[in-house]
């Protein structure tokens, strides 16, 4: 159902790969292919079908660990360009992009508890029958 707990986090996730697309334009560019962007849009899409397959658990947890390997990736790749601008890392004068990322992998990792103990409580009550 929408209004589980593990909806609102994974919705959070989705948050966080919306803001990293708004906030990281111009950003992890390799040749033509923009990197951000495009994992910004699969995250968001992965996302918002993981909260709409709520009758299908097993596939929520395949989506958000699917999210959590792009935003792990993403991590390496913003840690990447990060250490590659000019002048050292300096926090303020960079970007925060990195950080949307660990905050969404938090998030998933949250929600795929939630969906795991539905999952145990889901054949809990089918024992019973």
């Amino acid at each position: 159902m929408l209004q589980r707990i593990q909806t609102i986090w994974t919705f959070l996730a989705v948050l966080a790969a919306a803001f990293l697309y708004v906030t990281g334009q111009d950003v992890a560019v390799f040749g033509n292919i923009p990197v951000l962007d495009i994992s910004c849009i699969v995250l968001v899409l992965a996302g918002l079908l993981s909260i709409f397959s709520f009758k299908n658990r097993k596939r929520q947890i395949l989506l958000n660990t699917v999210s959590i390997i792009i935003n792990v990736l993403l991590i390496g790749v913003l840690g990447y360009w990060l250490l590659n601008l000019s002048g050292g890392i300096q926090f303020p004068e960079k970007g925060i992009e990195p950080v949307f990322s660990l905050i969404a992998i938090i998030c998933l990792l949250i929600a795929n508890v939630y969906i795991r103990k539905d999952e145990r409580l889901v054949k809990s009550v089918d024992r019973l029958r």
